[in-house]
């Protein structure tokens, strides 16, 4: 299993998410954080409390060797199955993590048992994720890192897992450029992005049409990548764009 630090997802877990009970504050912010690490988001997915899918979910991200940030199901009720999911898909056993217990220990004392405690049984193998709000840690196991599904949790910790483990992969930044085309059909423009691409193999080249009122069409055309070839793509793919006629200016 070779990691490719060029992407990263997100596993957003919880039936009050898919059942519309709660909106999902994650995925925005994720991208926000990751943005100011210089990283970009891959993909992002969605899941149930439920085990046997939840298992799988990370037995497939494993496979692929993505760096993936879940959130939610790490508590200690019956509906929390993200340790269990882990552990399952990664063929580790559960065990009581000894700074997990150390952690909750000393947030909650002798409150820490029964219950509480439970949070501290982690797979074989984990890395402890501090929480700076009550102190239940998340975990990292290879390059999948588990935090709560609480916003005022997941988020530092997420920013505490990147300066920690990946600030080795923030060297280059990525930046993104777009180009607006009015009067044009999104058909019009394949074999051009397709030419693009081609050309420019480092960078993302998207194409977003709008339909604006009274009929009329705008294509936003997209560069994304990192530095300097997206710079260089986009200047590129400016001085095309206006010899065709398509734009007015750079």
């Amino acid at each position: 299993m070779n990691a490719d630090k060029n992407y990263f997802g997100v596993l957003i877990i919880g039936d009050e998410i898919l059942s519309g009970r709660r909106k999902d504050k994650h995925l925005d912010k994720a991208i926000e954080i990751l943005t100011r690490h210089d990283l970009q988001l891959s993909w992002a997915r969605y899941a149930s409390d439920d085990e046997a899918m939840l298992a799988q979910h990370f037995r497939e991200i494993h496979q692929l060797g993505h760096h993936c940030f879940s959130f939610g199901g790490i508590g200690a009720t019956i509906d929390d199955r993200t340790r269990q999911a882990v552990a399952s898909a990664l063929k580790r056993d559960i065990h009581r993590h000894p700074e997990a217990s150390q952690e909750i220990e000393a947030q909650f004392g002798e409150q820490a048992y029964p219950n509480r405690i439970l949070m501290a049984d982690l797979p074989v193998g984990s890395e402890i994720i501090p929480n700076p709000f009550n102190r239940i840690p998340g975990f990292t196991i290879e390059t999948i890192h588990c935090l709560p599904g609480f916003p005022e949790m997941a988020w530092p910790m997420m920013e505490w897992v990147l300066d920690n483990k990946y600030q080795h992969l923030a060297k280059t930044k990525i930046v993104q450029y777009s180009f607006t085309l009015n009067g044009v059909h999104e058909s019009d423009l394949i074999e051009l992005l397709e030419q693009f691409q081609h050309q420019h193999p480092q960078v993302r080249i998207s194409s977003l049409p709008h339909m604006q009122r009274e009929g009329i069409r705008e294509i936003e055309l997209g560069i994304q990548g990192a530095e300097p070839e997206a710079t260089t793509a986009k200047e590129s793919i400016a001085q095309v764009l206006l010899s065709l006629g398509l734009i007015h200016s750079a």
